[in-house]
C-alpha cells in the first residue's frame, strides 16, 4: 500500500499532541498537519500555541484547536480529553511529547526537581494513556504515541532521574500494548537520541553539547516525519538514530564496553 492511500487513516482524523508549543511536539503538529489531520495542540504556553494551531491550519486546510493545559495535574489532562472528544470528536490519534530535563549528577539533583519530572514525564504521560486509551478501547480503534528517549534505554551521566522518567514511559507503553492488543488500539514508543531544540538550553547541558555530537544530534523534523510513517505502518517502537539503538543493544551483550561509552564518548553533558 502506498504512502496516498495510508495518509487516508489520517485525514481528517483528530490529532491530539501533548506538548506541542516548542520542539518535537510543534513539529508532530506540522507533519500530521500536512497529512490533512484535524490538529488539537495543548501545553500550558498559550501565545506559542496559538502561533502552531494557526500554522497547523494553514497547513492542512482545517480548523485547528487547542487547549491551554499543564500536563503536571491529572485533573488537567483528564478535563482536556474530556473536552476534545465533546468540543472536536473522537481522538484518532494522540501523542504524549511533554516533557522536559535536568542535567544534573544523580547525588546533587533537588528532591523538588526530582518529582516534577517525575509529574510531568511519566505521570502526565500515564495519565493521558489511559483516558485516550479507555476512549479509543471502546471504539476499538486508535493509536496512542508515547515519546520516552534513547536516554531511558541507555542512561548516562548527569541524567540519572530523567532517563528513570523515560525508562518508566518506555515499561509503561510496553505492557499498555500487551493490554490493548485485542482491542485495536496499536502503542507506539518513540526513543530519540539528542535533538536540536531548546530541551538542551532548558537542561542545564554544556553550551556545545549538540555541536559535540555532531551529525548523531537529531532535528525534530526528521523524528516527526519517521514518527509518522510509524504510525501509518503500524511500528511497534521508533529508536532514532540507529546508532543508539546498537548502542542499547551493545549495553545488553557488553556492559562493561557499553558503560564506557557512555561514561566518555556519550557523556557530553
Amino acid at each position: 500500500m502506498n504512502h496516498f492511500r495510508h495518509s487516508q487513516r489520517i485525514a481528517g482524523r483528530v490529532v491530539l499532541i501533548m506538548g506541542a508549543s516548542s520542539g518535537l511536539g510543534e513539529q508532530l503538529a506540522y507533519a500530521f498537519a500536512v497529512e490533512h489531520a484535524r490538529i488539537v495542540v495543548c501545553a500550558r504556553r498559550k501565545e506559542r500555541l496559538a502561533r502552531v494551531a494557526q500554522r497547523c491550519a494553514q497547513l492542512s486546510r482545517r480548523p485547528a484547536t487547542l487547549f491551554v493545559t499543564d500536563v503536571a495535574l491529572p485533573q488537567e489532562v483528564e478535563r482536556t480529553i474530556a473536552a476534545v472528544e465533546r468540543q472536536v470528536g473522537p481522538i484518532a490519534i494522540g501523542i504524549n511529547c511533554a516533557g522536559f530535563g535536568r542535567m544534573m549528577s544523580a547525588i546533587e539533583m533537588p528532591p523538588e526537581v526530582t518529582a516534577q519530572m517525575f509529574r510531568v514525564n511519566t505521570v502526565g504521560t500515564i495519565t493521558a494513556s489511559r483516558e485516550m486509551a479507555r476512549l479509543m478501547a471502546a471504539r476499538h480503534s486508535g493509536t496512542i504515541v508515547n515519546v520516552a528517549s534513547s536516554a531511558g534505554k541507555v542512561a548516562t551521566p548527569k541524567a540519572a532521574v530523567y532517563a528513570a522518567t523515560k525508562a518508566a514511559v518506555i515499561a509503561y507503553s510496553n505492557a499498555l500494548r500487551l493490554e490493548l492488543r485485542q482491542t485495536g488500539v496499536h502503542v507506539l514508543t518513540v526513543n530519540p537520541g539528542p535533538m536540536r531544540t531548546p530541551f538542551f538550553a532548558h537542561a542545564g547541558a554544556a553550551a556545545d553539547y549538540l555541536d559535540q555530537l555532531g551529525p548523531l544530534a537529531l532535528t525534530p523534523e526528521k523524528v516527526a516525519a519517521q514518527v509518522v510513517q510509524g504510525v501509518l505502518t503500524g511500528k511497534r517502537e521508533l529508536n532514532t538514530p540507529r546508532l543508539f539503538e546498537a548502542a542499547h543493544r551493545a549495553y545488553d551483550w557488553v556492559p562493561r564496553v557499553a558503560d564506557w561509552l557512555t561514561a566518555t564518548v556519550f557523556n557530553k553533558k
